[in-house]
């Protein structure tokens, strides 16, 4: 019975964290005049990607740095299949042509850049020290690119003699209110992450599922909760491009930022399982690579493709669960897998970019 209420407490705080979060980044970006894409890409992904920290630096400091390598992993993983395909199919999601133009490029970038560092088995001090400088980086520059284009557009609409919204104006009162109910959500979506987290790990063990199972499945979705909580309420609420750039902008920050700090406070660098070189890391590639014409085709995620998303998550987990617990059966779904489901993908990924290029060529 407290299990249970656990359960239900902790699914109430993500949804109410959710809502505080997503209504506070909003109004800070219209005062600050910085896009909601930007606070989706940077405030808010690096707020619900807290969980991914927390877990992957007390792993990497306890020795246990397979944990603090496939957190990070399995996070981006279940963020763009699970988190967009479910936030596609309850709202078709708008895409910025930024995201298109640089940050899910930079994504793909980073996910590749990564493998390479890994090649040698070991994410070393120098590689996480190159990680987390280049976060600080990219968020200095996303801020600065978004007010640089937004004062354009004001200037623009100026001479025009267009109407355009100015800044809303809010008081010092109303501003430092708005930053704590940021971290007041913030604070919230990481509770209500811990405690359906346990709640969940605690039922699985009740009725008899094995630790590696629950290490699959619920403990690597479990850190992505937040980001489950933010996507689907942003995207309900009409905030699309949080929605999406929370997703993107986490994957970015759990590589650079929980990666390269899981790195350092390590004290010598993370060492990479055989295995994640030659499975997980590879998927990792090919699902942010996998965006890319997803996003490019119709400034938008249609409620289909976020159904190729999530039955490619799915295939994945069961691949995964299926590879630990009877490696015959892997086999013959491993056959399945790579024979049927990935060209099935790559042929629907590829008629969906010849379609807008036909329709532009006639």
């Amino acid at each position: 019975m407290l299990i249970a209420l656990r359960l239900i407490v902790g699914l109430a705080l993500l949804t109410l964290g959710a809502e505080v979060l997503v209504r506070n980044a909003a109004a800070l970006a219209a005062a600050a005049r910085i896009s909601p894409l930007v606070v989706g890409l940077t405030v808010v992904a690096f707020g619900t990607s807290a969980p991914e920290l927390v877990v992957s630096v007390q792993a990497s400091i306890r020795g246990q740095t397979d944990i603090a390598l496939g957190n990070v992993v399995g996070s981006n993983i279940f963020n763009v299949l699970f988190i967009l395909g479910l936030s596609a199919l309850i709202v078709p999601l708008g895409v910025s042509r930024q995201l298109v133009r640089f940050d899910v490029p930079l994504m793909i970038g980073l996910s590749v850049l990564v493998t390479a560092m890994a090649a040698d088995g070991v994410l070393g001090l120098g590689d996480g020290g190159a990680l987390a400088a280049g976060l600080v980086l990219y968020t200095f520059w996303g801020i600065r690119q978004s007010r640089k284009e937004q004062r354009l557009e004001d200037a623009l609409a100026a001479g025009s003699g267009e109407d355009y919204a100015a800044s809303p104006q809010f008081g010092a009162g109303q501003l430092l209110l708005n930053v704590l109910l940021v971290a007041a959500g913030l604070g919230l979506l990481v509770l209500g992450s811990r405690l359906f987290t346990d709640a969940a790990i605690s039922i699985a063990r009740g009725v008899g599922i094995s630790e590696l199972v629950i290490g699959l499945t619920i403990v690597a979705a479990g850190t992505s909760l937040p980001e489950v909580a933010t996507s689907i309420t942003a995207a309900v609420r009409g905030q699309r491009e949080i929605a999406v750039g929370n997703v993107v902008g986490s994957n970015i920050f759990n590589i650079m930022g929980v990666l390269g700090m899981a790195s350092l406070a390590s004290g010598r660098g993370l060492a990479v399982p055989e295995g994640a070189l030659y499975f997980e890391l590879p998927v990792m590639i090919a699902v942010a690579i996998a965006c890319l014409p997803v996003f490019f085709t119709g400034g938008a995620i249609a409620r289909w493709e976020g159904g190729v998303f999530l039955t490619y998550y799915v295939a994945y987990t069961t691949y995964l669960i299926l590879a630990e617990v009877n490696p015959g059966v892997t086999l013959t779904f491993g056959t399945v897998l790579v024979g049927f489901v990935l060209p099935l993908t790559a042929i629907t990924l590829t008629i969906t970019v010849a379609r807008p290029i036909r329709v532009t060529s006639t």
